[in-house]
């Protein structure tokens, strides 16, 4: 568990006025967006309306939540530079592949869901399998976001934890239910300006009170137990002797760079949504790509306040010290004066509302649209649906409360979320990847494939982290590169069912698999061309996505 800061955090009337002008900023977000609300397309998917530049800082502001500003802080006191691997090659790339390889097999087939994709290009089985685990893990990673929310305001007001987390997540639940998913994104746009004005300054005092980075660096090597490793991206990832606090290259390559990180940012319905509300395919497929830019240099916002605090803070995850996800509050308590303190808490509570909203807006579009109303309630007017969006977000908040408790019990919530993201999201890359690319690939095999794959997640994570008494295949040492080769087995043994399935059963003719496979294209499809209209050189996806890879590959070698 983590710290009371409540008795160090000193905020005055500035910082009270300053958090209460954002939330009545929020709240009128909402109202503003309640009134576009007329359908149920409206309330999940924006009315597929909005600007690529919207979308796009929405994409990337969904995911800064606690498991970006804690979780990476946190991994950055824990782990060093090796933490940037979790952006430029567990984040970047598969951003840009989702946008100028995915986005038009999900926008051009109008699809409200990722698992709604899976019933068409394979079966109803398939379909009820993903949306079920998916709407499992929407609720576990919201619940992490509403942990983070709840330590903050327990530190504001000194209430205990779940008292915060009840009151944080009455919040949320209010400009959710409101505006629905355009609420969702235009506050998340607002949220991430003021992310970034919170955390800026603390990366500034920070780094003066160390003597800039040449003095972080001779106080991380000279006097912490990780040394001068923190500053080493490739050190030590040598296979069967790895020293790096990430591990071995196979699984930060292959674990984190391929399997989890494609298999969150391309089939993760909690960001997909947000460029499926995009206006049009070509604003669909920017979105990711707009994205990847500020998240090549977010690590400079996390990382460095993790090092930091690694410094400066006795006994960061010690026993009976601050825990490591405590890095970027203890440096607020130290640091901020008041006003930049307001500003600061209110980022921070930015940060975890958009991480929550977007998992609990993606929640009640897959549990509507994918289980209540195929399998449920047919065939009922659309303003059925809508009130059932409605009636889901707030159960999904209920069940979010729950779930923080969860959470509570890391130290490090990195390690957690990594470890959802090997159950859920590797298995499902996997059946989706090779049905994309695949046309022989049959129905069961998709099932088949995504059920053992899950499987195999559970297995190597119970055993592999020797739970319930299942002894350890092999010995890891680092708590992320188990995750990582947990990844590693899921979509291996997902891909090796699918294959074998498909080699006993009968796929779907061509014509029920048309604009949902690579290479067969729906001439009928209206939105196939719609990619090729871009009004300046600067909006082309490519453009956008080969430039980021640039300035990735670029700062890769820089700090080698």
């Amino acid at each position: 568990m983590t710290t009371d800061l409540a008795a160090t955090l000193d905020v005055n009337g500035i910082d009270y006025t300053i958090l209460g002008i954002y939330f009545a900023i929020v709240i009128a977000i909402g109202l503003l967006a309640r009134r576009a609300v007329a359908t149920s397309e409206d309330f999940f998917l924006s009315g597929r309306a909005l600007p690529a530049w919207v979308t796009g800082l929405a994409f990337v502001a969904a995911n800064l939540g606690a498991l970006e500003i804690l979780g990476m802080a946190a991994n950055g006191a824990e782990y060093g530079i090796a933490t940037v691997h979790f952006y430029w090659i567990g984040a970047v790339p598969a951003m840009i592949f989702l946008g100028l390889v995915l986005m038009p097999f999900y926008y051009s087939t109008r699809v409200h869901s990722v698992p709604e994709y899976l019933r068409r290009r394979f079966n109803r089985p398939t379909h009820a399998f993903n949306a079920l685990t998916f709407a499992v893990a929407s609720v576990l990673t919201a619940g992490v976001n509403l942990y983070a929310l709840g330590l903050i305001i327990q530190s504001l007001l000194g209430w205990p934890l779940w008292v915060a987390i009840l009151l944080s997540a009455g919040f949320v639940l209010v400009y959710i239910t409101l505006g629905g998913l355009s609420g969702a994104i235009y506050t998340e746009v607002l949220q991430f300006f003021v992310i970034l004005a919170g955390l800026i300054p603390l990366v500034i005092v920070g780094l003066s009170a160390v003597g800039g980075w040449d003095g972080l660096k001779d106080k991380v090597t000279n006097n912490t137990d990780i040394g001068g490793a923190a500053f080493s991206q490739w050190g030590g990832t040598a296979v069967g002797n790895a020293t790096n606090p990430l591990g071995d290259w196979i699984g930060i390559v292959f674990g984190l760079g391929f399997v989890l990180s494609f298999g969150y940012w391309t089939t993760n319905f909690a960001e997909v949504q947000r460029a499926l509300s995009a206006k049009d395919l070509s604003a669909a497929q920017r979105t990711p790509l707009i994205g990847a830019f500020p998240k090549i240099f977010i690590p400079a916002l996390t990382i460095i306040p993790g090092l930091v605090a690694l410094v400066l803070i006795p006994k960061l995850g010690e026993s009976g010290g601050p825990t490591y996800n405590d890095a970027i509050p203890e440096l607020m308590a130290k640091f901020l004066p008041n006003g930049v303190l307001g500003i600061a808490l209110t980022g921070l509570l930015a940060a975890f509302m958009a991480g929550m909203a977007a998992n609990v807006s993606s929640f009640n579009t897959v549990f509507t649209y994918d289980l209540w109303r195929p399998y449920v309630a047919k065939d009922r007017p659309d303003r059925y649906y809508l009130q059932v969006g409605r009636i889901v977000t707030v159960v999904g908040i209920v069940i979010g409360i729950g779930t923080a408790f969860i959470a509570a019990g890391f130290e490090n919530i990195m390690n957690y979320v990594q470890a959802l993201f090997s159950f859920f999201n590797a298995p499902l890359f996997a059946t989706f990847i090779v049905g994309v690319f695949w046309k022989r690939m049959t129905a069961w095999a998709g099932f088949w494939g995504l059920v053992s794959g899950t499987a195999a997640a559970v297995f190597a994570y119970l055993s592999l982290n020797e739970k319930l008494g299942i002894p350890a295949i092999v010995h890891i040492e680092s708590v992320q590169s188990r995750n990582f080769w947990g990844a590693i087995a899921a979509f291996v043994v997902d891909v090796l069912v699918t294959v074998i399935v498909t080699m006993v059963t009968r796929p779907k003719p061509l014509e029920e698999v048309k604009g949902l496979v690579w290479g067969v294209p729906d001439p009928d499809n209206p939105d196939a061309a719609d990619a090729q209209n871009v009004r300046a050189w600067w909006e082309s996806p490519k453009v956008l996505g080969y430039t980021a890879l640039g300035i990735t590959a670029v700062l890769s070698i820089i700090f080698l």
